[in-house]
């Protein structure tokens, strides 16, 4: 197994930071517009299938909301990384 370089200076730090942060809300996008679908796909089935699905929409609802809320902080985390990266 080779051994991969670590950063050695700050400016490599951010930059993989920066990446990290892309990453995490790309990730968390994702999960946002898979719960919307999802939500979206509930809402198109019979009643008798919604009543028997309401626990599973509510699970969805509160991840979607969670995902939204983790979402903004990552974004706020991300600004402040490339902040430093173009400084």
């Amino acid at each position: 197994m080779e051994d991969q370089e670590q950063p050695k200076t700050r400016e490599e730090i951010l930059e993989m930071s920066l990446e990290a942060r892309i990453q995490e809300v790309m990730g968390y996008q994702i999960n946002i517009d898979n719960y919307t679908i999802a939500l979206s796909e509930i809402s198109k089935k019979s009643h008798a299938d919604q009543a028997e699905l309401s626990e599973f929409t509510d699970q969805l609802r509160n991840l979607l909301a969670s995902e939204k809320l983790e979402q903004k902080k990552a974004e706020i985390m991300l600004a402040v990384i490339q902040q430093q990266v173009s400084s």
